[in-house]
């Protein structure tokens, strides 16, 4: 057995069932493995190796094991980094198994030499090694996969082209030798009683209580809702969050954050009390006023609490586990007029996202599509968002309810994870359907070469279907939108315009189905021709790239500079500002409570 047989045995041991990769001369060992062993675990074969980090994120969030992904030494090592900072970031454990020159070679500036060690140190920061001597094994793999899991992150093993030929020689009972076992034994850790003590006290004397969500409470949603209902709290989420808890709730707000809801919003603004459970949402400015609310913070790793806000109670430890040992201590308030508020800002929030997504467009507009999609998605569906303005409309429109999951690059906000994402999905659940929505700069960027990988894997999927929605408006329209608002510059043509591309028709070159909308009226009909596909089906929406991402909490006067920096000599400021008025004024029309 060589080393590179006996690194396949171990990940089998480890019971993986894929490695998402692209081969090269950097893993020609392993590759000859993968043969020798028959193709287990299965080597699914990206088009490119951020596309493979990229399916690997996918693949351990919607499944909630650990991923593998692998690359050759060189340009393919560094191909795999954007996708696993995205892992990292989102606290997404993944395993990389990257190729170096063979040892002989180090050193000599040879070709496709780059020093990995040092380049993946920050992104495998919990646990980067090469592997020199095959007594090293298991033990380097073992603790990969092992920290990988229990500190949800990113870990790397770095195996020399000529070490993968070696013979393979177990670890000895001898002195600097390391023996190695197998598998993760599950535990929650749970904060000590007295700290539980204070935070119910915090929690018992509040009047206006607030609940932050993340996705480190997904596990927890019975507790998560036992808690809001004794407190008669309202209960927004961060946008990794947004399958935590469903948005049939009536207290349920949102999203939160620029991307997020306007009673998600106000719910922080008016709140004497907040406690955050498995969230670390970055963005400060939508929290309380620092002297506004007293606050608890719930989280699985000590290194996260205390960060975003003066929290009053930091209590480490699982989500599930540690609201279960609260529950006893906290007092059931009436449900009085704080959680009517909620719940009547949470309803008005919807009425306004209905006429928001009616507003006529030029040709589709982008909230429309989005919306319609809203009442269609099975229970059991995966949705992915993309990064951009996409993103807007995926946390504002899509109600979550039953066993849907979502999610999208929520700290690294990088470009492209989309339709990666939805791949990893479906091998991780390939009886479900999955759907992404893409902006068509992500999707000239990465999508459309990964629709090849969808062609090629998706008759082995129990459900072929498989959704990727284009929201094509020939514009990088998030930076376009963040220019106007925040530079007070318009539209920088060179930087922004997109070309047309017929996305369907090229779906269709590859062996699925597609179509293009160009009218409101045939939105809905996509969809659910869409939804019935017997295989992944490409939906090219033409939408309006003028309909603004309108943070929730942006005044009259905000709405006013940005359409005088349009003025300024934006190719498209007519329409620019006719629908921003129009997406604004929605929420002052009669019915929604004048607010």
């Amino acid at each position: 057995m060589k080393v590179s047989d006996y690194v396949l045995q171990r990940l089998r041991d480890w019971e993986v069932e894929y490695v998402f990769a692209y081969p090269g001369d950097g893993i020609n060992g392993l590759l000859a493995a993968w043969g020798r062993a028959g193709d287990e675990p299965r080597f699914i074969q990206a088009r490119h190796e951020e596309m493979a980090a990229f399916e690997a994120v996918g693949y351990a969030k919607f499944s909630g094991r650990t991923a593998v992904c692998a690359a050759t030494s060189g340009p393919g090592a560094i191909h795999l980094l954007n996708g696993l900072y995205d892992a990292r970031l989102d606290h997404v454990p993944v395993v990389a198994i990257v190729g170096q020159t063979d040892r002989s070679a180090m050193g000599g500036s040879y070709q496709q030499e780059v020093d990995l060690v040092s380049l993946y140190k920050d992104v495998a920061s919990e646990f980067c090694e090469m592997v020199t001597v095959p007594a090293q094994l298991p033990n380097v793999l073992d603790r990969a996969m092992r920290i990988a899991a229990t500190r949800r992150t990113v870990t790397a093993v770095i195996i020399p082209a000529d070490v993968q030929e070696l013979d393979h020689e177990p670890p000895a009972h001898a002195f600097k030798q390391v023996p190695s076992s197998l598998g993760v034994p599950r535990y929650a850790p749970v904060p000590a009683d007295e700290d539980l003590a204070r935070a119910a006290e915090v929690l018992n004397a509040g009047e206006k209580v607030a609940m932050l969500v993340g996705q480190g409470a997904r596990r927890a949603r019975r507790e998560v809702e036992q808690v809001a209902g004794l407190l008669g709290a309202g209960v927004a989420k961060a946008l990794l969050g947004k399958d935590a808890l469903p948005d049939t709730l009536p207290y349920v707000t949102g999203s939160i954050g620029l991307l997020g809801t306007r009673p998600s919003y106000e719910l922080m603004r008016d709140c004497d009390t907040l406690l955050v459970v498995g969230s670390s949402f970055p963005y400060t400015q939508f929290l309380p006023e620092f002297d506004q609310a007293r606050a608890v913070q719930i989280d699985l790793d000590p290194s996260l609490v205390g960060l975003r806000y003066p929290f009053e109670v930091n209590l480490v430890g699982d989500a599930g586990g540690t609201l279960r040992r609260l529950i006893p201590l906290l007092e059931a308030k009436e449900a009085g007029a704080w959680r009517k508020t909620v719940e009547e800002n949470a309803a008005r929030w919807w009425e306004v996202m209905q006429r928001r997504a009616e507003v006529p467009a030029d040709p589709v507009n982008p909230e429309y599509v989005v919306h319609a999609l809203d009442g269609l998605l099975p229970e059991n569906a995966i949705v992915a968002a993309d990064s951009g303005s996409v993103a807007n409309w995926y946390a504002r429109h899509l109600r979550f309810r039953g066993g849907m999951r979502g999610s999208l690059s929520g700290t690294l906000a990088t470009m492209g994870p989309g339709v990666p994402y939805v791949i990893g999905a479906k091998f991780a659940h390939p009886d479900r359907p999955a759907v992404a929505l893409v902006g068509d700069g992500a999707m000239q960027m990465n999508g459309l070469a990964e629709l090849i990988t969808a062609a090629k894997y998706y008759r082995e999927w129990a459900d072929p279907r498989m959704v990727v929605a284009v929201l094509n408006n020939h514009d990088l329209n998030q930076v376009t939108w963040e220019m106007r608002a925040m530079q007070g510059a318009p539209q920088f043509e060179a930087s922004q315009q997109l070309p047309d591309v017929r996305y369907a028709d090229v779906a269709r070159l590859f062996g699925l189905h597609g179509v293009r909308v160009e009218r409101p009226e045939d939105v809905e009909p996509a969809w659910r021709q869409a939804l019935a596909a017997d295989r992944p089906f490409v939906i090219d929406f033409r939408t309006d790239p003028a309909v603004p991402p309108i943070p929730p909490h942006a005044t009259w006067e905000q709405i006013k500079a940005a359409a005088l920096s349009v003025l300024k000599g934006d190719s498209d400021r007519g329409s620019v500002i006719r629908q921003g008025v129009k997406a604004k004024v929605q929420e002052i029309l009669p019915g929604n409570g004048g607010n």
